[in-house]
């Protein structure tokens, strides 16, 4: 994501500890995510309207096949940002910090409990 070395097994028990939920590992079963929220438009719905969020559909929201294509590969996937920073793309966050950031500010800006 950010250009450092991470492993989804790694990250997982990690943003669940930030959100106290206890993390589930994979059990070798693949489960879609399209499928998993397929019928959770109106629970969200219902999540949007309690807590006066701004968006209330799901599908405008998330696209659950994009994250089943990055996280459904068969192979783990590597990534290198050399290139990138030889051609001056300098700035880095860790992959880490990058999601707690983003929680916070959601949490900051009252988008998520």
């Amino acid at each position: 994501m950010n250009g450092d070395v991470f492993r989804w097994s790694w990250l997982w028990p990690r943003l669940a500890a930030w959100f106290g939920v206890e993390a589930v590992g994979f059990d070798g079963t693949i489960h879609p995510l399209e499928a998993e929220l397929s019928q959770d438009a109106a629970v969200w719905r219902d999540i949007a309207e309690r807590h006066q969020l701004q968006e209330p559909a799901l599908d405008r929201l998330a696209s659950p096949w994009h994250t089943d294509l990055d996280l459904g590969r068969p192979v783990e996937v590597m990534t290198d940002m050399t290139n990138s920073r030889k051609r001056g793309f300098l700035a880095y966050q860790s992959t880490e910090d990058s999601f707690f950031d983003l929680f916070e500010q959601l949490r900051t800006d009252r988008l998520i409990p």
